[in-house]
């Protein structure tokens, strides 16, 4: 069945001076990532349903291979953190590093997060708070209920954790980015969230308080999915409840080039490892020309070239 096409869907975006709209010429956003991958771009319906939810779940996106590698080395930075190079001790050490930016990743967040005057072919508009491998297991840590976050809409922008939104466009301050590297079953201990909460205007009720309230959200996946969330969302752990296996998950945590909620930084032994496309994750926390390869005034200009 043919459905006819909207006349427009483009939103209205203020620049920054003089009111005049901000303009993105075709191609401007990032293309491809630091490893030359192209960049996945986001479907109508997975912008539909993460403004609607807060969160998306992308399901199945890395290889067995891939899986294979990254588990292996989460496995040997729990269990024998000798033998990793110190400066890789964290969520972005050997194989996990091509996580940071994604093709997946990196589409959603030119989406609901970079700013397009500090982006260019070359650098991102966004930028990588923290980084960090998360293991749960029933006979270890099993992680702690425990829900925060909600209205995002009400924040004031130096929180960091808010949500913006106007016909055609919404903006995820503070965004989330998990990766599940092995299989999670609906109820047993994936992260939960309740849905809209990022726009509640209403304090939450006392049944939010209940993980096996109704207003909870979570999900299954096969290994290699990822998960992302605005963090202006009521979230919390679940309580890890399989004993078939353990969760192997990596969190990442994403915020605009200007502005910073966490002092991690990785250590400059790795950021020198990096291609120079993914150091931009982690440049100067300001925002008056801070974009490679771009051109920061002509794109905050409200004349034309």
């Amino acid at each position: 069945m043919d459905f006819k096409q909207l006349k427009s869907d483009s939103p209205y975006c203020i620049n920054k001076n003089l009111g005049s709209a901000l303009h993105i010429p075709p191609g401007h956003m990032t293309q491809a990532n630091a490893d030359g991958l192209p960049v996945v771009e986001l479907t109508q319906k997975q912008k539909y349903d993460f403004d609607r939810k807060g969160w998306l779940l992308v399901p199945g996106i890395l290889h067995d291979d891939e899986l294979t590698e990254m588990r292996e080395f989460c496995m040997r930075l729990r269990d024998e953190p000798e033998t990793v190079l110190e400066h890789e001790r964290c969520g972005l050490g050997g194989p996990l590093q091509r996580l940071a930016d994604h093709p997946v990743v990196v589409g959603f967040l030119n989406e609901f997060l970079a700013y397009p005057a500090l982006t260019s072919l070359e650098c991102y508009g966004f930028r990588l708070e923290t980084s960090q491998v998360v293991h749960r297991s029933v006979n270890g840590d099993r992680g702690t209920f425990s829900p925060h976050n909600g209205s995002g809409l009400y924040r004031f922008s130096g929180d960091s954790h808010i949500y913006r939104m106007f016909p055609g466009k919404a903006w995820s301050g503070l965004t989330r980015v998990i990766w599940e590297l092995n299989p999670v079953k609906k109820g047993r201990g994936g992260t939960m969230v309740v849905s809209g909460s990022h726009k509640s205007a209403f304090p939450a009720p006392n049944s939010a308080r209940d993980p096996s309230s109704p207003l909870w959200d979570t999900y299954s996946c096969p290994a290699g999915s990822v998960i992302l969330f605005t963090e202006s969302i009521t979230h919390s752990a679940g309580e890890w409840a399989d004993e078939t296996g353990d969760r192997i998950a990596v969190f990442n945590l994403y915020n605009t080039v200007t502005t910073r909620w966490h002092h991690w930084s990785p250590e400059a032994k790795l950021l020198d490892s990096m291609p120079p496309k993914r150091q931009t994750l982690f440049r100067g926390t300001f925002t008056d020309s801070n974009v490679v390869g771009g051109d920061y005034n002509g794109m905050t200009s409200p004349y034309m070239p």
